[in-house]
């Protein structure tokens, strides 16, 4: 049943996002009456008050993508950047691999 109320959440203040209109506790509730699911009465609230501060615009563009992309020249955090070229050692093992 959590699973089910969850979601139903999740697609209710999509929709309200979708549409430009505040999410609140009670504009959830109206979503979900109108598609007759019946949850467990915290969720809306809970989902309300969790997205207040939150941009949804931002938040929806990186669902699923697993946050934002990163700069494809960066070199990694805390670490040197990343060489264009293979090292000598790797370059030897690489054409031993090939003769075999």
């Amino acid at each position: 049943m959590a699973y089910v109320s969850n979601l139903t959440c999740i697609f209710s203040a999509l929709i309200l996002h979708n549409d430009e209109v505040t999410i609140t506790e009670d504009k959830i509730n109206t979503l979900i009456k109108a598609a007759t699911v019946i949850i467990e009465s915290f969720w809306p609230d809970m989902f309300a008050k969790s997205l207040a501060d939150i941009n949804t615009g931002k938040l929806s563009s990186v669902i699923g993508t697993g946050g934002p992309a990163p700069v494809a020249d960066a070199p990694p955090a805390g670490g040197p950047a990343p060489s264009s070229t293979i090292a000598p050692d790797k370059e030897k093992k690489v054409e031993a691999q090939k003769e075999d």
